[in-house]
C-alpha cells in the first residue's frame, strides 16, 4: 500500500482511510450472535404491551357529545342516576374533540352542519368511532325528504355502530356503546 506522507509535518495524510480498511476488515471475521434473552424479552415485552393498549382501548371510551336536536334530550337523560352509565366508565363526556375518541351524532344532520361536524370528526383522537343515534342520524328520520337535512351521518362519517329509535331510550346508547367494545374486542354480535 502506498502512503503519502505530508513532508513539512510527516503525519500520513491516508491514516484515516486505512483506520477505516482495518476495523471493516476485522468486524467481517467476527459475527456478533444476537443475545437471545433479551430478544425474547422484547418480542414478550410487544406482546403483553399491545394486549395492555387493546384492552385499554376496550374499557376507557371517551365519547363526545354532539347533540343537534330532540335525541340530545335523551342524549342529556343518559347520565341519569337511573341509567347508572358511570357504572361501566361512559359517563365522561368530553367537550372537545382533541379528548373524545367516541362521537355520538345525536338528531338530524343539517347540510350547514356537516362541516362542522367533519372538523370536529378530524380533530378527534385516533383511533376514532361513531355511534350513530337516532333515526334522524341514521336515515334521515321523519324528514328525509327536506331539501335541508342529510339522509344519515353515515353519507359524511364512517358509523361504526347505529342506535335505532324516535326518540331513541338512553338504554339505545347504553346498548350502543356495549357493541362498540364488542366491535374493539373482536367479538361482533349481529
Amino acid at each position: 500500500m502506498d502512503y503519502e506522507i505530508d513532508r513539512n509535518s510527516g503525519e500520513f495524510l491516508n491514516a484515516k482511510k486505512e483506520m477505516d480498511m482495518l476495523v471493516m476488515e476485522s468486524m467481517k471475521s467476527q459475527k456478533v450472535k444476537p443475545n437471545v434473552v433479551f430478544a425474547k424479552l422484547s418480542e414478550l415485552t410487544k406482546a403483553f404491551s399491545g394486549s395492555i393498549v387493546q384492552w385499554s382501548r376496550i374499557n376507557s371510551l371517551w365519547p363526545l357529545q354532539f347533540g343537534l336536536a330532540c335525541c340530545a334530550i335523551e342524549l342529556m337523560a343518559f347520565g341519569s342516576p337511573r341509567i347508572d352509565a358511570e357504572r361501566k366508565g361512559y359517563l365522561l363526556f368530553r367537550s372537545t374533540p382533541r379528548q373524545a375518541d367516541v362521537m355520538v351524532i345525536a338528531g338530524w344532520v343539517t347540510k350547514s352542519m356537516v362541516p362542522e361536524i367533519k372538523r370536529m370528526y378530524e380533530q378527534m383522537a385516533r383511533p376514532r368511532y361513531v355511534i350513530a343515534f337516532g333515526e334522524c342520524a341514521t336515515a334521515g328520520g321523519p324528514w328525509w325528504e327536506s331539501y335541508n337535512i342529510i339522509n344519515g351521518i353515515d353519507q359524511v362519517l364512517p358509523v361504526d355502530v347505529y342506535s335505532i329509535g324516535c326518540p331513541p331510550r338512553p338504554e339505545n346508547l347504553f346498548e350502543a356503546l356495549m357493541k362498540l367494545q364488542k366491535k374493539l374486542g373482536g367479538k361482533v354480535e349481529d
